[in-house]
């Protein structure tokens, strides 16, 4: 599901609540478990989805089980980092607002310390913010939300992680989520109809790793660095996509088939970055509308 809504006509409130909870989660197909820090208890969390304008009434609780301090980034946001990125700890419930000045796709996830470890081990999510105008983008006709991350096999070892030693690359917390090709495991795969503008929500997590964004059997229609509408780039085989950045992709299939969607640094989509796109005319309806943008 996702948190706020969608092309509202004016702006508004919308209350956004995050609840750090440190959980075991499975990280790949086959159900290997991890100790994960997540956003309400996934990897990654939820989609907040809000219109350039809104005021964001935003509450952090750091549930009261929790052993570590936790706080948020939202990169959406301009405030004080000393004051609203603060952290807090377990039982601290911490509220403060915003109002979306850019429109595009945004990063979020926790800021406490050691950061690279909360963000390796899950505490991260992505922010929407549509633009006021509508029609300042093309109409999508689906939307997928995809965070690439880095996972690091043993979620104590700080050290490896300031070393860059991780053992795969994640898209949406598990390790070849969409890829029934490479990983006869997995159960889901992206869809859409040929003909259809699938726009694609990219955030690169990190905590380390630049992420060359390309989809194998195609090319790009439209490219928004920081997915603000001004910012277009055309025809593009990949785009680079840095640790903590984001862009919007648009990707139209002439034809039935599929696409492999990955990071074109072939250790990362060989370790589990990879996402099949099926283009069919019976692609199900649902895929890529609502709650079925980010694909759990």
């Amino acid at each position: 599901m996702f948190i706020g809504t969608a092309w509202p006509a004016v702006a508004k409130i919308v209350k956004v609540t995050l609840t750090p909870e440190e959980v075991t989660l499975p990280i790949d197909n086959k159900g290997t478990k991890y100790a994960a820090w997540t956003f309400n208890g996934k990897i990654p969390g939820p989609l907040i989805r809000i219109t350039q304008g809104d005021t964001v009434e935003f509450t952090l609780h750091n549930a009261p089980g929790n052993k570590m301090s936790h706080s948020i980034d939202i990169h959406a946001a301009q405030v004080d980092v000393m004051n609203q990125f603060a952290p807090i700890k377990p039982g601290q419930t911490k509220t403060w607002t915003f109002t979306p000045k850019y429109p595009g796709i945004f990063f979020y996830h926790c800021g406490a310390s050691p950061m690279i470890q909360h963000i390796a081990r899950g505490m991260f999510g992505a922010v929407i913010v549509d633009p006021k105008d509508p029609k300042a983008m093309p109409k999508a006709d689906r939307e997928y939300v995809i965070i690439q991350s880095e996972l690091y096999s043993n979620p104590e070892d700080v050290k490896a992680m300031m070393q860059d030693k991780w053992s795969h690359v994640m898209f949406n917390g598990t390790v070849f989520k969409y890829d029934p090709i490479h990983d006869p495991d997995a159960s889901e795969t992206l869809v859409a109809k040929p003909g259809e503008r699938v726009r694609i929500y990219f955030i690169n997590a990190g905590p380390n790793d630049f992420s060359a964004f390309h989809p194998i059997g195609n090319i790009w229609d439209a490219v928004y660095p920081s997915g603000n509408p001004k910012n277009v780039l055309h025809g593009m085989q990949n785009y680079v996509v840095g640790p903590g950045d984001a862009a919007t992709f648009d990707l139209i299939s002439p034809v039935e088939g599929t696409d492999l969607l990955v990071t074109h640094s072939m250790r990362g989509a060989l370790s589990g970055a990879i996402a099949a796109i099926m283009f069919s005319k019976d692609a199900d309806p649902k895929m890529g509308h609502g709650d079925e943008i980010l694909v759990r």
